[in-house]
């Protein structure tokens, strides 16, 4: 749970900053970058919903593990641009983008036992970039890190 609030933070942190350069980032569209951080974990489904599951029903073969690069990152900022109504679309596209963005960037700093990282950029490249091992999914530090710039980031905001 700690890594989720640690993406969405980060989310918060990234478009309220640039809110301040940028006045068509209001609230809500830093609300939108939030949800965005969410949308790479959407592989978290499968422990409700089982991909056998969702193939027998679809008829198609399906893998949640998509959702966790930056191909399912474009179907569901995709998707996301589909259910908005056009004069915001250009606005959620990019917030959405934003959060999804700064998701696998902080995934690419995890602690992993091979030295590299997933395959982010399936599926134009099986690649896996190395990974710095900055952190453990499980590390509460990072929380605390972006808590508290994200609490400085809403203190400066306030003025």
């Amino acid at each position: 749970m700690a890594e989720l609030l640690t993406h969405v933070l980060a989310a918060y942190v990234l478009a309220t900053a640039l809110s301040w350069r940028y006045e068509w980032i209001t609230a809500p569209f830093v609300t939108v970058a939030m949800a965005g951080a969410i949308t790479p974990d959407l592989n978290r489904l499968e422990l409700l919903l089982s991909a056998e599951t969702i193939e027998s029903v679809v008829g198609v073969p399906f893998d949640w593990g998509a959702f966790h690069t930056l191909g399912g990152t474009a179907v569901v900022v995709a998707i996301g641009a589909l259910l908005t109504p056009q004069r915001y679309r250009r606005a959620v596209v990019a917030m959405l983008a934003l959060g999804a963005l700064s998701h696998h960037v902080l995934d690419v700093l995890l602690i992993s036992p091979s030295g590299y990282s997933y395959s982010v950029f399936w599926p134009l490249t099986p690649y896996r970039p190395p990974t710095p091992n900055l952190y453990l999914s499980t590390d509460r530090w990072p929380a605390l890190v972006a808590g508290s710039v994200a609490a400085v980031v809403w203190l400066g905001d306030q003025r």
